[in-house]
């Protein structure tokens, strides 16, 4: 009884140091400024997130609500949902796709940490779990703080919806074009490729990275490097540089759009993120 009960001791320790080391891999270097574990609560932590409420942007489909995040098991549950919402802004004559919709079918969440935590250069790390269901289109994302967008720099370190009518990871940035509204630094890889290597990929968790430095921005997806964005390429048309000033996160499912049409898709549908980290040179 008493080897038995020392082989169950020596198992539990030996994993709680296994979670240990994973908890406190920083990049060599490094030193971990900011993170968020989602283990505690039931909730996205207030002193950490706020919350898009809605119909937002790029005329999606679903309304985000407060409701549909949720800390489940140690993990941010981002949760897709057909269901019926009245819109309170709803005017039937507007040309305002924010206004002429009576109601929504879909809900969903968009958590962002604006006002609450941002951050200059260093490394940004959130292992997830993505729904690549037909219609979902869920991202990690970066804003600048300062001007509006695309002017403030947008660093897309994951999104996945559809390209020419086929699923797509992508990493991007943008900024203000010289020429255009917008300028697009973008790698779009068939998600095709991610299956090829391993057909159960989208059951299981994954880790995106972006390295920022005043030099560049590198994505990677499970350390296989995505896209280098040149920064000296990234200057508005008044010379500022978005990407050398601070930037927040934001975690969103949106619905529609560039995902596609869910109206094939059962419901609900999850986004799971285990955690959010940000390290910077020591």
């Amino acid at each position: 009884m008493f080897q038995k009960i020392s082989i169950l001791v020596i198992l539990a320790l030996f994993f709680q140091s296994c979670a240990a080391q994973q908890k406190s891999s920083v990049p060599e270097g490094y030193k971990l400024i900011w993170a968020d574990e989602f283990e505690d609560g039931t909730k996205p932590n207030p002193e950490f997130w706020s919350y898009e409420n809605g119909f937002v942007r790029n005329e999606e489909l679903q309304w985000y609500q407060v409701e549909n995040a949720n800390i489940q098991d140690g993990k941010l549950v981002i949760s897709g949902k057909k269901e019926s919402i009245k819109n309170l802004q709803y005017q039937p004559e507007s040309r305002n796709w924010k206004e002429n919709r009576e109601f929504a079918e879909y809900t969903s969440a968009s958590i962002n940490t604006n006002g609450k935590f941002d951050f200059q250069f260093g490394i940004l790390e959130v292992k997830a779990k993505i729904d690549t269901s037909m219609g979902m289109w869920p991202a990690i994302w970066t804003l600048g703080i300062e001007k509006g967008w695309p002017s403030n720099g947008e660093i897309d370190v994951m999104e996945y919806y559809l390209v020419d009518q086929k699923p797509a990871i992508l990493a991007n940035a943008a900024w203000k074009g010289k020429t255009s509204y917008v300028s697009w630094d973008s790698e779009k890889i068939p998600f095709s490729e991610f299956l090829q290597k391993d057909p159960k990929w989208a059951d299981k968790y994954h880790i995106w990275k972006m390295d920022w430095t005043a030099d560049s921005i590198k994505i990677y997806l499970d350390n296989q490097l995505l896209n280098t964005i040149d920064l000296t390429t990234t200057k508005n048309p008044d010379g500022f540089n978005p990407f050398h000033q601070p930037h927040y996160i934001l975690l969103n499912l949106a619905i529609g759009g560039n995902g596609g049409d869910p109206s094939s898709t059962s419901f609900p549908r999850k986004y799971e993120v285990d955690y959010v980290r940000v390290y910077q040179k020591k």
